[in-house]
């Protein structure tokens, strides 16, 4: 059943790999508290199920709701149990843009790609990869994802798959497609068609974004940077390029097309790191008994 679920979401509903691991993860972890060690049988699962297993992992059970309920909804959709729980699986409260976006400034961006040792192997193919994060702003998913065919170096544009299975072209900058380059010709290695490969035989590329956030955290350590947060990975250097381009005078709307957002509203976190524009907005402090 988990395997048909698997298939479910990665046919029908198009998620990305990473995403189907953590619904799986989820998923696995729901069965075994219902259900222990013995045979999961689904079709007897109550609401009664779902709000203990909610209350069980409290404010942790915000990152669980989009798996289950889509677990739920395969489910009904099977015929395997006669009641929709997606109504079971209640919203735990998250503000929206009530955190900081965690960026790099950009000279500690520079000097964690000066960090690289592009005399090695090891060296070159990372500094490829942390380029397409900071100049391109791409997903650790989408670094992963590329492949050897995804590059133009004709018309200079590589095509990027973002969420959803969503194709975008890309312009190829010119140090990007030399550090790849680069790596291509001296250092890649293996049959796969992926663009990275390990660099330990048999070369196979990666298996999820978590070895690019790997790269980026050891990138970090290198250059003597605190990073901002462990769990925010390779996302700090899309956060840090489009912080650098508001501050550069890049409207919203221009950086909403760096990223690739398809919402305004997901664009709309870094007007908060916007310290300039800002002050423009802010109201002076009210005079009481003529103090301010």
């Amino acid at each position: 059943m988990l395997r048909s679920f698997e298939e479910y979401l990665e046919h029908e509903r198009g998620l990305a790999s990473a995403t189907i691991t953590t619904y799986r993860f989820v998923i696995r972890r729901f069965l075994a508290e219902c259900f222990g060690t013995g045979l999961a049988r689904p079709q007897t699962l109550v609401p009664a199920d779902v709000s203990r297993f909610m209350l069980r992992h409290g404010r942790a059970a915000r990152h669980m709701t989009p798996g289950l309920r889509s677990f739920f909804r395969f489910l009904l959709q099977r015929g395997v149990t006669k009641t929709d729980l997606t109504v079971c699986v209640f919203t735990v409260p998250r503000w929206r843009l009530a955190s900081l976006p965690r960026y790099l400034a950009l000279d500690k961006v520079k000097g964690l790609l000066r960090a690289c040792d592009r005399t090695t192997p090891t060296g070159r193919r990372d500094y490829a990869i942390l380029l397409l994060l900071a100049k391109l702003g791409l997903r650790a998913v989408e670094v992963v994802a590329l492949e050897l065919g995804d590059l133009n170096w004709r018309t200079g544009e590589i095509v990027v798959r973002g969420k959803g299975k969503v194709r975008d072209n890309l312009p190829l900058l010119q140090d990007v497609g030399a550090a790849l380059a680069a790596y291509i010709r001296r250092d890649r290695r293996g049959t796969t068609r992926r663009l990275f490969t390990t660099m330990k035989s048999p070369h196979h590329g990666f298996v999820d974004g978590q070895a690019v956030n790997e790269i980026v955290h050891r990138a970090l350590r290198r250059a003597g940077l605190e990073m901002p947060a462990r769990n925010v990975g390779s996302h700090v250097l899309r956060h840090s390029l489009a912080t650098a381009l508001l501050q550069g005078g890049a409207s919203m709307l221009e950086i909403g097309d760096v990223l690739r957002h398809r919402s305004p509203q997901t664009t709309a976190i870094y007007a908060k790191v916007d310290i300039a524009g800002l002050r423009e907005l802010a109201q002076p402090w009210p005079k009481i008994g003529g103090v301010r």
